[in-house]
């Protein structure tokens, strides 16, 4: 396995490389990607995320020679627009799971990442004396408004969020819409926050659910991407709107550049640092001094 001083650092890599129906094979420190009567050549070591859609295959070897290479493989729907699995090197960079629990654990530090969070959505700064639950009240506020705006733009009726996993036939077409649009966000956020680190269950404004964390950061792009797709769809048609959803969805993210703006509004968001990646120093815990230096026979030191 490459040691971590000795690969590209992960900004200076591809960020993600989606393919489907094709076959994925190893070639030497390369993966080699067949498709149709094409070959092509990827160096493992110059990306961070490898994205299988529908249709493909890939070795063992392969896999060996991305997990060598620190490079996560996720296993996704078509563009995207579903998440189903993740497996990535046991050298994957832990930091920032370690920063987003340190942030997540301390009410005071939640609390400040809540306020850039809610603050991200809005056009303008929110002011320091708004408490938390005001601050969800001009949220609330922000949203109906642009369901309002979104309904008169496209001419769809729109009558209140209005949604039961259980009884989805009883949906309008523009509840069925928007429930679908969010499910494609969810699965670009996932497969994001999963591919550098974070923990998609540590949420800091939902909570309490295996993907609160996604919640949490899809709700920052549900203005530019999902509600203007489910309701031009849902003007379009109400016909076969999954498809036309998730097509709509797809330019939207596309032309948002979501996957390439998402880490880097995240990291901003939980102000995590790009200090130079170093192989990781083992701590150990401490009842009295916190940590202690791992990796050293303690048995000639006084308890």
């Amino acid at each position: 396995m490459s040691r971590l001083r000795t690969l590209p650092k992960a900004r200076d890599r591809i960020s993600f490389l989606y393919f489907e129906h094709c076959r994925i094979e190893q070639d030497d420190r390369a993966i080699a990607i067949f498709k149709d009567k094409s070959k092509f050549f990827v160096p493992c070591a110059a990306i961070s995320t490898l994205l299988l859609g529908p249709g493909t295959s890939i070795t063992h070897a392969a896999i060996k020679t991305l997990a060598d290479n620190v490079c996560e493989v996720q296993w996704v729907g078509q563009d995207l627009t579903r998440f189903y699995a993740s497996g990535r090197s046991g050298a994957s960079n832990a930091r920032r799971l370690i920063h987003q629990a340190t942030l997540w654990a301390d009410p005071i530090q939640r609390l400040a990442v809540v306020r850039r969070m809610y603050t991200f959505r809005f056009d303008e700064p929110l002011s320091e004396d708004l408490t938390l639950q005001q601050i969800r009240g001009l949220e609330g506020v922000r949203v109906r408004t642009m369901y309002q705006r979104w309904s008169k733009e496209t001419g769809v009726e729109w009558k209140g969020r209005n949604y039961k996993q259980e009884n989805w036939d009883d949906a309008n077409p523009i509840n069925q819409a928007l429930s679908i649009a969010n499910t494609c966000l969810y699965a670009v956020c996932q497969a994001a926050l999963n591919s550098v680190g974070y923990s998609p269950a540590l949420g800091f404004i939902h909570t309490g659910k295996p993907l609160s964390f996604v919640y949490d950061v899809a709700d920052m792009y549900k203005a530019e991407t999902t509600i203007p797709a489910a309701f031009e769809a849902a003007a379009e048609t109400y016909f076969d709107l999954d498809r036309v959803v998730r097509r709509k969805c797809r330019d939207r993210f596309n032309d948002y550049r979501l996957m390439h703006r998402l880490v880097q509004d995240i990291d901003k968001v939980l102000s995590f640092g790009h200090e130079d990646e170093a192989e990781p120093i083992c701590f150990l815990w401490d009842d009295v001094l916190e940590s202690v230096e791992g990796g050293k026979n303690w048995s000639d030191k006084e308890g």
